[in-house]
């Protein structure tokens, strides 16, 4: 275990940091500055895919329409989810502790911790709720997440456990959550069709001579 700040970080994740940012330091200058602003294009890019898929269904019963309206909600989630574990784990950017050339912008400062990474469980989000609404798009958002994730591990600002975990609880939560939200809500749309459609024939019945 490496010690950092309040937790001893994994060996190995400390390891394959060095390994990614030495890589990374290294690399031809297109592919740097191309992964250096992947993260949030990608991000970016991960939402669209996601309101494609919600829109194609839309135009479908109770169940597809209530997953098309709670989609965005297991992201949001998942990001409230990431940041109070930051605030209970309480780990150091590798960028201050590990003392490797780093080829992000700027290190984030002290008190922006970091487990688990917010991008990465934001990315593992929305790839797995885009899975969800639709398989074809979900199997495109699921290696955006991946390089999503791996871009802040190559830039330097977060170990690898941390966007491992991050995409876990991103995925995890939209998992769990995608499915019970859009139950309750597609319940809640049949009530109020069923109510629609109650006040509907009072109103024909009354208007009838």
């Amino acid at each position: 275990m490496v010690d950092n700040g309040s937790i001893d970080v994994p060996e190995i994740s400390a390891e394959w940091y060095r390994d990614v940012v030495d890589a990374a330091a290294g690399s031809p200058d297109p592919l740097r500055w191309f992964v250096g602003h992947a993260t949030e294009g990608v991000i970016l890019l991960l939402g669209a895919l996601l309101v494609v898929a919600a829109l194609s269904r839309l135009s479908g019963g109770p169940r597809d329409r209530a997953l098309a309206l709670v989609s965005p909600l297991p992201t949001l989630l998942a990001y409230a989810g990431s940041e109070w574990l930051k605030t209970v784990v309480d780990e150091d950017r590798p960028c201050r502790t590990v003392g490797r050339a780093i080829i992000a912008g700027a290190c984030p400062p002290p008190g922006d911790w970091s487990f688990p990474s917010n991008h990465a469980t934001i990315a593992g989000a929305l790839a797995v709720t885009t899975l969800l609404l639709s398989r074809r798009l979900g199997l495109v958002a699921l290696p955006l997440a991946a390089l999503a994730a791996f871009s802040r591990v190559f830039v330097g600002v977060h170990y690898p456990h941390d966007v491992a975990a991050g995409v876990l609880l991103g995925g995890l939560v939209a998992a769990l959550l995608t499915p019970l939200l859009a139950r309750a809500t597609a319940e809640a749309l049949r009530r109020r069709a069923d109510r629609a459609t109650r006040t509907t024939s009072k109103l024909a019945s009354r208007s009838r001579p």
